[in-house]
């Protein structure tokens, strides 16, 4: 089991990390939310919990609570910037299904 990061996603977690002044890693969790069912939740994360699952990648902690990471396994973070628009992507290989806006996803 596992979750990865890009070099884009690890140097902006990084990145965010030195100029917040503290922080553990990054926090990927699932929510039921949306037209397909689930949907990310990110998040910087300032404790780690006894249930929660650390992955390293690339120099970063990534942290999965135990009952997202049977949605997330085998997921691949990634980093975009495209002019103004920046955000954190999911290369999922669970993922049967994503919403018409990109937002949620079934599996």
């Amino acid at each position: 089991m596992s979750v990865t990061l890009t070099e884009s996603a690890a140097q902006r977690v990084l990145s965010y990390l030195r100029s917040r002044g503290h922080g553990m890693g990054l926090r990927i969790a699932v929510k039921s939310t949306g037209c397909s069912g689930y949907a990310y939740v990110v998040n910087y994360a300032d404790a780690i919990n006894e249930t929660d699952h650390v992955f390293e990648s690339r120099g970063v902690s990534v942290i999965v609570d135990a009952q997202s990471l049977e949605l997330v396994d085998g997921t691949q973070v990634d980093f975009k910037k495209d002019g103004l628009n920046e955000s954190f992507q999911f290369n999922n290989p669970r993922v049967k299904n994503t919403c018409g806006c990109g937002e949620s996803f079934s599996v």
